[in-house]
């Protein structure tokens, strides 16, 4: 006599297989999990080390290359990615570009042969003009002045005509000879940009010019041999972030108000003295902290942007 099959006998060794198949299912998306996971966990830092390292490196496209590299590295080596660098291509007065590579391990796909897998990322920076910035000097040379990096100019703060070395003294966040003088010292912690209108200050200013150059110039021992043979410190309070300006209102008397056409930056040469109203410096080429606008006129100061 024939025997029944049991259906619960079926349907168990079904479930048993069905089972079986979605731990099988399971493990492979949570395989696939880890090692995607750690894929974008390394590629989202050496972007990030990428990036860090060209926007560094930026800061000395207007002094030499070897300046760069250096920087590059230096970065690349902090975050332990120096034996990630692949290529770095510098371009002065343009652009810094790298790219790095890293073979990740592989736990899942390990299982199938595979056992790593490299992870590539590229970063670039640009220089370019700066159009707003922050910290700039209450101070402002006429666009109608040519500016020849690197050699000295005298820069009115008295009484003055249009044929020389001239500054408007701007009147940023109010007038007043106090703020003048924080502003100068300090530089003005609001932003200015191209085409802002800025009334100019009014009155004697020049015992306070002069008692602020003066510390500025002590504060500072980057001398002016060192900044022509290609030293750019960081934190020199001899250099002034300055507005470039066309005259906005003036008569034969008075320039009542500029508009902001660009920015450079001025190195201080020496100490006023105490009936001195010039200041003595030269134009420097520098990037340094704004946004920027690659269709302005190249003033020698610039903001770093990433392009890549």
């Amino acid at each position: 006599m024939l025997k029944r099959r049991n259906p619960m006998n079926e349907e168990s060794g079904s479930t048993i297989v069905l089972v079986g198949l979605a731990m099988v299912a399971l493990l492979a998306i949570m395989g696939l999990v880890i090692d995607g996971g750690s894929l974008y966990m390394t590629k989202s830092h050496l972007q990030k080390v990428a990036n860090a390292s060209v926007l560094s490196g930026a800061q000395e496209l207007t002094v030499s290359e070897s300046e760069v590299r250096q920087i590059v590295e230096d970065i690349l080596k902090d975050h332990a990615e120096i034996e990630s660098l692949e290529t770095m291509n510098i371009k002065l007065n343009d652009e810094v570009r790298v790219q790095l590579s890293k073979d990740v391990p592989l736990h899942f796909s390990n299982l199938f042969g595979l056992e790593s897998t490299p992870v590539k990322v590229k970063a670039a920076a640009s220089i370019m003009s700066m159009s707003e910035a922050v910290g700039a000097a209450p101070l402002g040379i006429d666009d109608s002045i040519p500016l020849e990096f690197y050699r000295p100019y005298q820069l009115k703060v008295g009484p003055h005509d249009n044929e020389s070395g001239v500054f408007g003294i701007l009147a940023l966040g109010g007038t007043g000879a106090k703020t003048y003088e924080e502003n100068l010292r300090n530089g003005y912690q609001s932003p200015i940009k191209i085409g802002d209108i800025i009334d100019t200050q009014t009155g004697n200013i020049a015992g306070k010019t002069r008692s602020v150059i003066n510390e500025l110039v002590n504060a500072c021992t980057v001398t002016e041999e060192e900044m022509k043979a290609g030293a750019n410190p960081r934190d020199c309070e001899r250099i002034l972030l300055v507005p470039v300006y066309e005259p906005y209102d003036a008569d034969q008397n008075q320039m009542k108000s500029i508009k902001v056409t660009g920015f450079a930056y001025f190195y201080i040469m020496e100490p006023m003295d105490q009936k001195s109203t010039e200041i003595f410096g030269m134009f420097i080429k520098r990037a340094g902290t704004g946004f920027v606008d690659e269709t302005m006129e190249d003033n020698g100061a610039y903001g770093i942007r990433l392009t890549e």
